[in-house]
């Protein structure tokens, strides 16, 4: 997930510590490595037990007919493919971490591979979906526009990530939660202590709403939407392939 270069200042402020470029694709492959076998059960606890809805909610968006076949860019273990497979489509995953392909738990196949660099044809697949993997990414622009050459002409991309609340009470709450409960539980169960310290942290990647929107517009996708779950803390993007 790397190759790109990082996106324009303007987009977004980052915090001093967090890494860019190469450093942040070396540190991401490491991480997720490392907390590979604990990542499923942690996803539950942090998530409250909705991460299982809202990647079913991300597949229904996708609104692709039965036998379709869906790329799952930064599938980590998984739970997009086996919900992709549940709904029909023909799902194939891909992840750059090593780590979290083997311990897979998913019939789909797998392949290890660079998300700015798929390795499908052009106009190959009907859709591409990731849960949770922008902000893990060096090249956001990038990664849309390669989404586009693979996505046929009326194919669907559906990105699932965090976000934060719009009213100030619940971007509160949702701090105490992402910043400090989350980091908390997640070196006590993971006994990684620096992973569960960065991904909260790593939302600063994000551009604003309006940001992300256009990058996606702009990449080759039309009626480009984006809403969100649990009070704004969840966001999905959605687009069809111009």
């Amino acid at each position: 997930m790397t190759g790109a270069p990082a996106q324009a200042p303007e987009t977004r402020r980052l915090d001093a510590e967090l890494p860019e470029g190469d450093d942040k694709h070396q540190a991401v492959e490491a991480m997720f490595d490392r907390i590979a076998p604990q990542y499923d059960r942690l996803n539950r606890v942090i998530s409250l037990g909705q991460d299982r809805r809202w990647r079913r909610r991300t597949v229904a968006a996708l609104g692709l007919e039965s036998g379709a076949t869906v790329l799952d860019v930064a599938c980590g273990t998984g739970d997009l493919c086996d919900v992709l497979a549940e709904t029909g489509y023909r799902a194939i995953g891909l992840d750059f971490s090593a780590g979290m392909l083997a311990a897979a738990h998913t019939a789909a196949p797998l392949v290890r591979a660079d998300a700015l660099r798929l390795p499908v044809a052009d106009a190959a697949v009907d859709g591409v979906v990731s849960g949770f993997a922008l902000r893990n990414l060096v090249g956001l622009e990038q990664f849309f526009r390669e989404s586009a050459r693979a996505v046929r002409p009326g194919g669907r991309v559906a990105a699932l990530e965090t976000a934060e609340p719009s009213s100030a009470v619940l971007r509160a709450g949702h701090h105490v939660w992402f910043r400090r409960i989350v980091p908390f539980v997640g070196a006590r169960l993971s006994h990684d202590p620096d992973a569960y310290s960065y991904l909260p942290r790593s939302s600063a990647y994000l551009p604003p709403p309006r940001v992300l929107v256009a990058m996606v517009t702009a990449a080759g996708f039309e009626a480009v939407e984006r809403r969100t779950f649990m009070a704004g803390a969840v966001q999905l993007i959605t687009g069809r392939r111009r």
